[in-house]
């Protein structure tokens, strides 16, 4: 690059960070949104199911029934209430004070290791089908860690046709903090990326500052690389940002290279950066443009990343879809590189798909911008 061209290539990159600067949103979307996404998912969302409320119906106490509802109260995952009556627990159940039910028949403790099966019915509330499951998997846990101890405790061998050994890989707190604020990194630079790069040309149209540019001895790529630059640095500071946040004040383990995390970050940040773009040449409104963003970016991102919702419990069709967002691989590659480490099986595919789309998108900015900028 000649000195002329580097000149009027700085000369735009500090147009538009003088711009940033005077523009507090912008400032408010890459530092402080972040921050404050981050501690919404981190501490107000949480796909964990703790201190669940059910109702242990005692019928005849006695030890046994004694110490299985001291289990169920030992528990972090439940918050027990005792009912004498099954009766009782059932208006419980209907009126959403219990959302679950461990009755413990008279006959309880005759016939629990007598090689028929206990007397233990359980109920559960399946309007939320997703806590129903997750309570349904802990009561068996319960139940079985409890029956396996019971008949240790009295010398006699536990009949169960598997015995089962668990192991839990990546998360073994089963914490979804550990999985949620990863993915997030995902969400806040896209916003960051997109959202912003999207009023960026259709800024200088309705403040009519375009023609000045035009007229200007600028090319074309250095127009362009001039108004992105700057957003790449800030976009890639939020992302640091948010990384600081998520592991020393969240905890979550980065189990991969930091190295390999900004590289990723930053082709990531290249596709939202020419996303963005794309839109703001082609919308020319900074409220149709920030409008088509929102969906075009952020809500795939959201819905059809795996951020939340699990890619392969969607229909086909849909996870069809969701191979056009390229959320999809960047959240693929954060909870790898979080969680797992350097796995480079499911690093290099995602990359190599992110880089396609990158190029993708750059060639379609300059194709509509010589064709109507020029």
């Amino acid at each position: 690059m000649s000195r002329p061209q580097s000149m009027r290539l700085w000369g735009m990159i500090r147009k538009e960070s003088l711009q940033i600067i005077r523009d507090p949103s912008s400032i408010s979307i890459a530092f402080i949104m972040p921050v404050v996404l981050l501690f919404l998912f981190g501490y107000g969302v949480s796909l964990d199911a703790k201190l669940i409320p059910v109702g242990i119906v005692i019928e005849q106490p006695d030890a046994a029934t004694q110490s299985l509802a001291g289990a169920f109260e030992r528990s972090e995952f439940f918050r027990p209430q005792r009912f004498s009556a099954i009766e009782a627990a059932q208006t419980a159940l209907d009126e959403h004070r219990v959302d679950g039910i461990v009755w413990l028949r008279n006959n309880f403790s005759s016939n629990l290791l007598g090689g028929s099966e206990a007397p233990i019915g359980v109920f559960i509330n399946g309007v939320d089908s997703n806590q129903a499951n997750i309570t349904k998997g802990y009561i068996q846990g319960v139940w079985l860690a409890w029956l396996e101890h019971y008949a240790a405790s009295r010398g006699q061998p536990l009949s169960l046709p598997i015995a089962m050994e668990q192991r839990v890989w990546f998360n073994a707190a089963l914490s979804s903090r550990w999985f949620l604020v990863p993915g997030l990194i995902a969400i806040i630079m896209t916003m960051i990326g997109s959202m912003l790069t999207a009023l960026v040309v259709a800024r200088e149209w309705e403040r009519g500052t375009m023609e000045a540019l035009l007229v200007t001895p600028l090319q074309m790529n250095e127009m362009l690389l001039g108004k992105l630059i700057p957003y790449f640095v800030l976009g890639m500071g939020g992302m640091l940002l948010s990384v600081a946040l998520a592991v020393w004040q969240f905890g979550v383990p980065l189990q991969g290279s930091l190295w390999m995390l900004l590289v990723t970050s930053a082709l990531f940040m290249l596709v939202a950066l020419a996303i963005g773009l794309l839109i703001s040449i082609v919308a020319k409104n900074q409220f149709v443009a920030g409008q088509v963003a929102i969906i075009v970016t952020f809500l795939p991102a959201f819905i059809l990343s795996g951020f939340i919702f699990d890619i392969n419990s969607m229909p086909t069709a849909i996870q069809w879809l969701t191979h056009i967002v390229p959320a999809r691989y960047f959240v693929a590659i954060l909870h790898t590189l979080f969680l797992a480490g350097d796995i480079w099986s499911v690093i290099l595919p995602n990359m190599a798909a992110l880089a396609g789309m990158a190029i993708f998108f750059f060639a379609l900015v300059w194709k509509k911008s010589r064709k109507n900028l020029e």
